[in-house]
């Protein structure tokens, strides 16, 4: 993400010396991806940022996963795993439950009530979409205010601590890549600015505005990270506080995005689910489904005509409005729908004929194509709706 960013006091050139008031060297810290070839950002600490006192293990949430086998379209309640005597007591980071994962993205699923630890994903970006509530993300790079809505992107390594705010539970929904999360490529300019036909901008993308300083020695911070065996967590301790940052500049750093902020780009006739997308990562899309006047051709049909996304499997995430291809088929508010590749997929019956004439659709919703297969984790085992698969036939198995 090719958007220069300065906050705090940096000196006028990097790689040399800063200091503080009585003297003092700052620690100068590049954090950048693909080795020292794309963006990244300059960090200075006013302690040793690698200065570590132990290392023990951290026990992940389960993270196994199950084959979608046999092959089906299956409906997912969310809700129903985070009953109210149970949020809490939950927090963003170790409360988390595997939803469907591969081997380029995993998401998942929390609602929460208190502060996370502070943690940081070495696998990968992070993409946390907030479906209802409010939080404080503190991060080394400064403070981010997260509403409902909000996308929240936390580049891989950045340290940073979740806190819920207000009465009602904050619901989360966590998309933690194998890989980098950017806007699509064919939305940018071969600089990296924002072209004209895009549907958000920089303006849309709201970064820290200041440091902050966090006190105390022998700070734990929790570590998602891979090894041979797969994806495994530890949990650090060091010497001084990691928020000890006085000031940063570059191209990588933490951002939100509101989803009211995203442009639906529409036409005459149905339009593909690529006009949707928002971001990309290595072998995946996030889409937004948002409000929005649909096809306005004389016989245009505005529901999705019936597709085989035969290289793709693909997630919908219900958090607003009333979904019209859906109706008739137990969806709802914070419902998943997994339609996989190998399986034609489309409207509900009856929601053909009847969409006919519709000029607005009040729908908003979260799409992850995959182009490998996604397994299914324990979240999703969990709360699976057993009838989903049979709603167009309108009868199930042996009937």
């Amino acid at each position: 993400m090719a958007f220069y960013r300065h906050v705090g006091t940096i000196p006028p050139k990097r790689h040399t010396q800063h200091r503080d008031d009585s003297g003092q060297l700052y620690f100068e810290e590049l954090m950048g991806e693909e080795g020292f070839s794309s963006d990244s950002s300059l960090l200075y600490h006013r302690n040793m940022p690698s200065a570590i006192v132990d290392a023990t293990v951290w026990e992940l949430p389960d993270q196994s996963t199950t084959p979608n086998h046999p092959l089906k379209p299956r409906h997912l309640k969310l809700h129903d795993l985070f009953p109210e005597p149970v949020w809490p007591d939950t927090d963003v980071v170790t409360g988390r439950r595997l939803i469907l994962g591969n081997a380029d993205v995993r998401i998942s699923y929390v609602v929460a009530g208190k502060e996370s630890p502070l943690y940081r994903n070495a696998i990968g970006d992070e993409m946390v979409y907030v479906e209802s509530g409010s939080a404080t993300v503190e991060t080394v790079f400064g403070v981010l205010e997260a509403k409902q809505g909000d996308y929240v992107l936390l580049p891989m390594s950045t340290t940073h601590r979740w806190t819920p705010r207000g009465p009602e539970p904050l619901r989360a929904y966590a998309m933690e890549a194998n890989s980098h999360i950017v806007p699509p490529k064919r939305y940018l300019s071969r600089f990296g600015q924002f072209l004209e036909n895009s549907p958000y901008c920089e303006r849309d993308l709201h970064g820290p505005a200041e440091t902050l300083q966090g006190k105390g020695t022998d700070i734990q911070v929790l570590v998602k990270h891979r090894t041979s065996h797969g994806i495994v967590g530890t949990a650090m301790v060091y010497a001084d506080h990691p928020f000890d940052v006085v000031g940063w500049d570059g191209c990588l750093y933490p951002y939100t995005f509101n989803v009211s902020d995203y442009e639906p780009i529409t036409g005459r006739v149905h339009q593909p689910p690529p006009v949707h997308q928002a971001f990309e990562g290595n072998n995946f899309v996030i889409c937004n489904f948002v409000p929005r006047k649909v096809d306005y051709h004389p016989l245009s049909i505005p529901v999705p005509y019936y597709h085989s996304n035969v290289d793709s499997d693909e997630i919908m995430f219900y958090c607003g409005g009333d979904y019209e291809a859906r109706k008739g088929s137990g969806i709802g508010q914070g419902s998943i729908s997994i339609h996989p590749g190998g399986y034609a997929h489309g409207p509900q019956r009856g929601a053909y004929e009847r969409s006919i004439g519709v000029e607005f659709f009040d729908e908003l919703a979260v799409m992850v194509d995959t182009f490998r297969p996604l397994e299914l984790g324990e979240g999703a085992l969990a709360c699976e709706d057993p009838g989903y698969a049979w709603t167009w036939a309108g009868r199930g198995p042996g009937r």
